[in-house]
């Protein structure tokens, strides 16, 4: 893995993302997404780290993870985005890298930028277009936030703890969408927006 300014430890929560080589789109078709999910199942078991919030993007991806032993949560990513670049490779008969360089990662150690950050990676299809309603996205983990839906890649604990009723979470979401909410003081550089 190459060097990085993040320092990944047990216990802490990191924000990972990157985006398509020239913003160009990752998923061709809903296998692409499948597969890739089936890979962050498999590599965030072995390495026992959590999956707090994701979203997978046509031409990007935000993923916020917990490291919960000693394997570096950075290991995830590398994996999966590796064996998910082989296999897209394969199967669409190209060459070369899928990614604009390594991946990204943010030490998150803000609780207000950790509740923030999760309706920020749930929110991207509707604020990116794609879909007007949060509910027809598949390809995150909101729908398990706000128990529509049963998959496993999701921390249902920490879901509970910081919402304990589903709606609370819905409307979290909707009032950062409308405009209502208010970024606290402090989490600016943190934000991509």
């Amino acid at each position: 893995m190459p060097y990085r300014k993040v320092q990944f430890a047990q216990g802490q929560f990191y924000h990972v993302y990157n985006r398509g080589v020239g913003r160009q789109s990752m998923f061709r078709e809903e296998e692409n997404y499948l597969f890739l999910l089936r890979r962050v199942q498999k590599y965030a078991s072995a390495f026992d780290i959590a999956i707090v919030a994701y979203c997978l993007m046509p031409n990007h991806y935000h993923f916020l993870l917990r490291q919960d032993d000693q394997i570096p949560a950075g290991r995830l990513p590398q994996r999966v985005f590796n064996s998910y670049t082989k296999a897209f490779n394969k199967r669409y008969d190209r060459t070369g890298t899928l990614f604009e360089g390594p991946f990204k990662a943010i030490h998150v150690d803000q609780d207000c930028y950790l509740l923030h950050l999760c309706r920020y990676i749930h929110a991207n299809p509707v604020k990116h277009g794609l879909v007007s309603d949060l509910e027809q996205w598949p390809y995150s983990n909101y729908l398990e936030w706000i128990g529509a839906r049963n998959g496993k890649l999701v921390d249902r604990a920490f879901v509970r703890e910081h919402f304990p009723v589903a709606g609370s979470y819905r409307q979290f979401v909707l009032d950062y969408l409308s405009g209502l909410y208010k970024l606290p003081e402090g989490i600016e550089g943190y934000l991509l927006e």
